[in-house]
This record gives structure tokens, C-alpha cells and sequence, in this order.
């Protein structure tokens, strides 16, 4: 069988999970992996044999997703091309991490095509939703990817088609420690405006940024360039993490048992459900990065104990369950809007 794995560059969690997910792939049959997207700042430990550009978010130096920038930076017509000239057919089955070139690709050519995320739990009707319902980012969600056949990956397990966190071996392995210091990784928040928040707070934080090109320090704030190996060792050895409110980071911060807090990107509705999801778990959601929150951060310091959850490690079974579906034809659909599953539709463009 040949399997083709997409993967979503954007962000750095999808890469992460796919670490542990390829070796299982490989043993099911011939794979290839795509990655499209280039907001990642983790390198593949596997072999890429595509690379696309697809379609990326960007964000502002405050946080919020920036509309304007990332329509600017947008090329539809290098897009269309993208699935239009990607050679889908020679493939079996694709396998979409919320990656749209290959998902729209195999919907044109009528190829089986499953998404694998943790968006395809998010868009679930029965898991959490943010407060207030955001048009966009809910159609996104829903139309990015477009695959009727759908696993998710959630901080629960809402329904038989969502898993728990996939928890990478380097993780589930590494010793820990509460050492004083808090680990940072906000990504959509520039070096500037994460200083002159957490400098308020006369503790020792070690931020890993994307904006970082050598490790400096402001006050009690220490920047570090993103590096896998050191954000890793910083995380088993903290006292606590605040990051965004993705899903792996905050997911294998549960895992180790560290104190959390995290803040969704304004406008990303993903990460606001994401929010809906911990804060039933316990825990500590701010809305932006702002000593509007003061007291709320040193209460987190302070007095918030930590929450651990002991995810089971589902990999391989996740993997051959979507394999014999695949094989038996008995993958469990989602029905969706119409003509968006219509492939004749989209050949008017392709």
C-alpha cells in the first residue's frame, strides 16, 4: 500500500507528532510525507520528500492573529497550483495532518483521503467550544482540510473517533525536576511585549522565541532561540510553563505534571476551544498577555498546584485502527456541507 502522511508546518506541534507517528506508518505500507506551511522552527527527524508552501496564518507582534498580513502573504493562485500538479494518483490512501494540499488534492482525483488531527477533534460537535462562536476560524476548521473521514487527538477522549494526547517517546522518557525557574513559549507575542509583562514578576523565566537569534537576557527574563533539545530540558526541569493555547505543548505539559497557563492567539478560534478544553481540565486561561492579569498570574506562581495526566500511549493502535477501516472500508464519516466533498466542483478551478 502507499500511503501518502500531509503534514501542516505550520506551528511546531504537528512535526512534533509526527516523529512518533512515521515509524508506525512505515511498518503499514510505502510512505511518503509531505509538509507544506513555514512557521515551524523544529527540523524533521525524517525524511520530507515534498515541500509546499500551502497556506499559513500569521500572527502580530500582540498576539492576534493578523487577517490583512496573512491575506497579503497569501497566494491562491501558487495554491491552486499546488493541488493541481501534486501527484496524488500514484497513491492509496492519504493521511492528512490538517494539511490542505494533500487533502484537497486527493478530494479532486476521488484518492481516500482520512484526516488525522487534533483540529478533526476540535471541529467535533461533542467537543468544547469557545464562549463565543468566531464565523471564520469555525469555518476553517471545518473546511481547510476537506475530508468527510475523521480521527482527532483532544485533552479527552469525547468520542470514539478522538484520542488522548500522542505523547512523544522522548517525552514519555525524560526524567524531570522542579527547578525555579518558568518555561515561555509564546510565539505569536514579540520578544518586547512578553519583557514587559513578565519582568513584573521576580521570578526566573527562560523564554524560547522565534525572534531570538542568540540568547540574551532582560532583568529576570533569559531568551533563547527556539532550539528542540533546549526547550525540552527546559520543560522537564520547570516549575511551571505558559504558552499558547495549542495542543501538544500544553498537552505534554499535563503529561509531566507541570504547572500550566496558557493564553490563546486572539482570533484563533482552534485555540480558544483549546481553552474551553483545559479550563474544564483546571487549568489557569488568560485571555491576552497583560498585567490587566497581574494578580491572576501571581496567584499561578504562588498557590496554583499542578495537574498531571497520565495519557496512555495509543500510537500504534491509533495507526492500525485507521489502516484495517481504511482496508475494511468501514472508516466513520462526518457528512459535510456540500459541494464541498463534490470533486466535479472544484475541476471547474483545477
Amino acid at each position: 500500500m502507499k500511503i501518502l502522511y500531509g503534514i501542516q508546518g505550520t506551528g511546531n506541534g504537528h512535526l512534533s507528532r509526527a516523529e512518533d507517528i512515521v515509524p508506525h506508518l512505515n511498518k503499514m505500507g510505502d510512505v511518503d510525507v509531505l509538509v507544506s506551511g513555514n512557521q515551524s522552527q523544529v527540523n524533521a527527524k525524517f525524511e520530507i520528500n515534498y515541500q509546499r508552501l500551502g497556506l499559513t496564518f500569521l500572527s502580530s507582534k500582540s498576539g492576534k492573529v493578523d487577517l490583512l498580513k496573512t491575506v497579503m502573504h497569501a497566494n491562491p493562485i501558487r495554491f491552486l497550483n499546488e493541488i493541481k500538479d501534486f501527484p496524488v494518483s500514484q497513491y492509496d490512501l492519504v493521511i492528512s495532518d490538517f494539511e490542505p494540499v494533500s487533502a484537497w488534492a486527493a478530494l479532486t482525483r476521488n484518492i481516500p483521503c482520512v484526516e488525522l488531527s487534533h483540529q478533526a477533534a476540535v471541529a467535533h460537535p461533542l467537543s468544547p467550544k469557545a464562549d463565543t462562536i468566531k464565523p471564520i476560524g469555525n469555518y476553517i476548521l471545518n473546511h481547510y482540510c476537506p475530508t468527510k473521514k475523521k480521527y482527532g487527538f483532544h485533552f479527552n477522549s469525547y468520542d470514539e473517533t478522538i484520542f488522548t494526547p500522542l505523547i512523544r517517546k522522548s517525552i514519555r522518557q525524560i526524567e524531570t525536576s522542579n527547578e525555579p525557574h518558568y518555561t515561555v513559549y509564546l510565539p505569536a507575542y514579540h520578544d518586547d511585549v512578553i519583557a514587559k509583562v513578565l519582568a513584573n514578576f521576580k521570578i526566573e523565566w527562560h523564554v524560547f522565541s522565534k525572534y531570538a537569534k542568540e540568547i540574551y537576557t532582560v532583568d529576570n527574563i533569559t531568551f533563547f532561540p527556539v532550539d528542540a533539545e533546549k526547550f525540552t530540558k527546559s520543560l522537564a526541569q520547570c516549575s511551571g510553563i505558559l504558552c499558547g493555547a495549542g495542543f501538544e505543548l500544553p498537552a505534554e505539559a499535563l503529561f509531566l505534571g507541570k504547572k500550566l497557563m496558557v493564553i490563546p492567539m486572539i482570533g484563533q478560534y482552534e485555540q480558544l476551544c483549546n481553552a474551553a478544553s483545559l479550563k474544564k481540565l483546571g487549568v489557569t486561561v488568560l485571555n491576552e498577555l497583560s498585567l490587566i492579569h497581574f494578580r491572576t498570574i501571581q496567584n499561578w506562581l504562588t498557590i496554583t498546584q499542578p495537574i498531571q495526566i497520565t495519557y496512555q500511549d495509543q500510537t500504534e493502535q491509533i495507526i492500525e485502527t485507521i489502516i484495517h477501516d481504511f482496508e475494511r472500508n468501514t472508516i466513520p464519516s462526518i457528512e459535510l456541507s456540500r459541494p464541498l466533498l463534490n470533486p466535479q466542483f472544484y475541476k471547474l478551478f483545477l
